[in-house]
């Protein structure tokens, strides 16, 4: 099991890499149960019903390209993308692992391998200083759509 020291504050040691179609139960079990836990308090049941509605949903899921943080071998974050456009879908990471670095290497990496300029997300009002943090810039206010709330936003590669 991966160890979390809180007592000394410090980072885990933790792997970034694209995850196999065989891990997106996995991924996906992760990403529902962090929504639950973090997401969901901010919604209605209309929210949390569309979520779950779009994680079942093979005409929603197809297309996205999944990245995995492992701690040894415990799945402690993920982020999915569309293959298409440069859209994040997903960007979950386990709550024992909240500010010690494992959403923004997950960003990281999709920077790296993502050759597009510009990067889009609707973030979630949790997620929304995070965002902010890694240079997101809202491209709108807040919308609500089937109960879902988020605020449009966009990254700007240096340089672009």
């Amino acid at each position: 099991m991966c160890k979390l020291d809180r007592s000394a504050n410090r980072t885990p040691r933790f792997t970034v890499r694209a995850l196999e179609e065989s891990e997106t139960d996995a991924a996906l079990r992760l990403v529902w149960n962090v929504f639950v836990e973090f997401e969901a308090p901010d919604y209605g049941r209309e929210g949390v019903d569309e979520f779950q509605k779009c994680l079942n949903d093979a005409g929603f899921l197809a297309g996205i390209r999944y990245y995995g943080a492992f701690c040894e071998e415990n799945l402690i974050g993920v982020l999915g993308v569309r293959k298409l456009v440069a859209h994040v879908c997903f960007l979950f990471v386990d709550g024992a692992y909240h500010r010690r670095g494992v959403g923004t290497a997950l960003f990281q990496r999709l920077r790296q391998d993502r050759p597009e300029s510009k990067i889009t997300v609707n973030s979630s009002p949790y997620g929304l200083p995070f965002y902010q943090a890694l240079g997101f810039t809202a491209a709108g206010g807040e919308q609500t759509v089937n109960g879902i709330r988020f605020t449009p936003m966009f990254y700007e590669k240096e340089g672009a």
